[in-house]
């Protein structure tokens, strides 16, 4: 029993460190939609790890392009070369508040509409093992953004998993 009892606790605790991660981080995506919103450059960086979006950019671009064949000539290994300079190239072209606003615009955030509050956002969160959060279409969706805690405590946008082909530049 006590045992058992035991084992309740850790799991209560954990359910609540989840919690308090999803409800801190829905803060600084608050922020961060705001920042896309206004199209506010630095308060956009300040909420993005700019290292971590470029590093998934490339592994998920050098996946893409390791199946491509042309003629029956495996491009595998090129793109192993030629994604990570890709990948850079277009985090700076594409890591910046106007691209992220059709992002938001194609997961419902328009102009139109205020945006939610910190509670509601934190109603689409779950919490990763790792300590990562990710934002969700709806309450049991897959992922599209993932944010990971700063050694500064605040929560920034560290990768992209929803469709690529949202990342526009539109001027």
């Amino acid at each position: 029993m006590l045992r058992r009892l035991a084992l309740l606790s850790l799991v209560c605790l954990l359910a609540a460190c989840a919690t308090a991660n999803r409800v801190g981080a829905a803060n600084d995506i608050h922020a961060l939609l705001t920042a896309i919103r206004d199209d506010d450059r630095a308060a956009f960086d300040a909420r993005v790890d700019r290292d971590a979006l470029k590093a998934e950019m490339s592994t998920r671009l050098s996946r893409e392009a390791s199946r491509l064949k042309v003629e029956g000539l495996d491009l595998g290994q090129l793109s192993a070369v030629i994604a990570p300079n890709i990948a850079n190239l277009a985090g700076d072209a594409l890591i910046q508040p106007r691209v992220f606003r059709q992002v938001a615009e194609a997961y419902g955030y328009t102009p139109d509409k205020p945006l939610p509050g910190p509670v509601a956002i934190a109603s689409r969160l779950k919490a990763m093992p790792d300590g990562r959060v990710c934002a969700t279409q709806d309450k049991n969706g897959p992922c599209l953004l993932v944010f990971t805690r700063s050694p500064e405590g605040r929560w920034r946008l560290s990768g992209f998993e929803g469709d690529l082909s949202t990342l526009k530049i539109r001027r």
